[in-house]
């Protein structure tokens, strides 16, 4: 029996690291999972532990090539954004790898916009909203002012996905997927990196930029797989949705974070989108992607324990909860004494009172007519003036039954779907290299999709 053709794909996460073997139909036919036990900097403040980064990517391909029953055609990475390596001449990373979580000092902070003409303006310019170490840029603006002697024998600068393809080829490239995502480093406006970076030496740190269908030759004698440059997590998830859907949509992506995505919106971020938390990641083919950001998945949570609690309940019971909707014209038919703006980030659930409701289903269906509500508010902020016709929703909320009724009710004038795919990240790195491994047409039947409207659901 012959071995299947297969790529790897590392995908990185902050707490969990996987590897996947994809066939050429994007079925899984192996996974892994590792966790490892964070190590600290010179601070005292958690952090991953590249050390055992590495020895895990050299230690699963020995072993996926130990198996007979797979060939290794290509390797690709994807892996969370706000994280550079600094490596050396010799290859070896001379820090840790900053944890982007790590408070930025707020002098550095006033320093660095104040000399590059303020933060409302660099903000626009850079799509990044000011957020500390998780602009990766302002990490290296602080290497330099705080760690010189270690800023000066940087060789390569290289987010989290490149280094880990480094390591495989020894070649060092950058990413716009990276790159685009609130770095600080790239000027949306002139579609280059912006002058800041040449004015303070970073850009002699920035390897080339290549295309995310760049493949290389490993860098160990006798294998003949190819290597991709790495991708950042949420831009590669986006790919299988480019790759099978030509007409414009939303990406409704929903976890703890729900950020919805429009890659038919190139339209430059202004000064009130971002302080209503937009931002522009830039895809895989390099077009920029405006989002917007809620973080409606922890407050689901924290108030599904609160309805728990307050009617003695299992907060297990609210995992699957039937759209009900004779509930929600009752609810809607009452006056709310809570008076709510739209454009706050959290729902109005928080200040009302549970004791209002006759059960835990009534308030759980309020809770979500609460979340929608400032949902369809930041949706609305990337959907404006864009022909979009389809809504995808994929994530934890697309299983969630009241969420997607309410949402298609939302949105009566666009097909609003639910949509499923095991680990859309990973494929999304597969698919970005599809060419350069795999003979055979990209599969129509990656994302499972499931239809809404204000009355029906229909399976396709």
């Amino acid at each position: 029996m012959s071995a299947i053709p297969v790529i790897a794909v590392f995908d990185v996460g902050k707490t969990n690291k996987k590897l996947f073997l994809f066939d050429e139909n994007y079925r899984i036919v192996f996974e892994k999972t590792a966790r490892f036990l964070e190590t600290v900097d010179e601070d005292g403040f958690p952090c991953e532990n590249i050390e055992s980064l590495r020895l895990s990517v050299f230690d699963s391909l020995s072993e996926v090539f130990r198996m007979s029953q797979f060939k290794v055609k290509a390797v690709n990475f994807s892996a969370y954004g706000a994280s550079f390596i600094y490596v050396g001449e010799d290859g070896k990373p001379l820090t840790p790898l900053y944890n982007y979580l790590k408070e930025y000092p707020g002098e550095l902070s006033e320093q660095f916009y104040a000399t590059y003409g303020g933060k409302d303006k660099f903000s626009v310019q850079t799509a990044s909203p000011v957020l500390g170490s998780l602009n990766s840029g302002l990490q290296l603006y602080r290497l330099k002012k705080e760690q010189p002697a270690v800023f000066n024998q940087v060789a390569h600068a290289l987010h989290l996905p490149q280094y880990m393809s480094y390591l495989l080829t020894g070649k060092a490239y950058s990413d716009l997927t990276s790159i685009g995502c609130h770095t600080c480093l790239w000027d949306f406006e002139k579609n280059r990196y912006h002058e800041w970076t040449q004015q303070e030496g970073i850009a002699l740190k920035l390897p080339p930029i290549q295309p995310a269908n760049k493949v290389m030759p490993a860098l160990f004698p006798g294998n003949n797989y190819k290597v991709g440059i790495g991708l950042h997590d949420s831009s590669a998830a986006l790919i299988p949705y480019l790759v099978n859907f030509h007409e414009p949509f939303i990406l409704i992506s929903t976890g703890t974070w729900c950020i919805s995505l429009n890659p038919f919106n190139q339209e430059p971020l202004t000064a009130e989108e971002l302080k209503d938390d937009c931002l522009s990641y830039l895809q895989y083919q390099g077009k920029p992607v405006k989002a917007s950001r809620l973080f409606s998945g922890n407050e689901h949570e924290q108030q599904v324990k609160r309805i728990a609690a307050h009617f003695d309940t299992d907060v297990i019971k609210y995992r699957n909860v039937d759209f009900d909707p004779e509930i929600i014209n009752q609810l809607r038919s009452k006056q709310s004494a809570v008076k709510h703006n739209p454009q706050s980030k959290t729902s109005a659930f928080g200040s009302r009172d549970l004791s209002a409701y006759q059960n835990d289903r009534e308030a759980y269906h309020q809770l979500i007519l609460d979340l929608i509500d400032i949902q369809v508010y930041a949706t609305q902020l990337v959907l404006k003036d864009t022909a979009v016709k389809r809504i995808f929703v994929d994530g934890g909320f697309s299983k969630n039954s009241v969420f997607m009724h309410l949402l298609a009710q939302a949105f009566p004038s666009i097909e609003v779907f639910s949509a499923s795919m095991a680990q859309a990240s990973a494929v999304g790195a597969a698919l970005a290299i599809h060419r350069e491994w795999n003979p055979k047409p990209v599969p129509k039947d990656i994302i499972q999709l499931k239809y809404y409207s204000a009355s029906q659901t229909v399976d396709i």
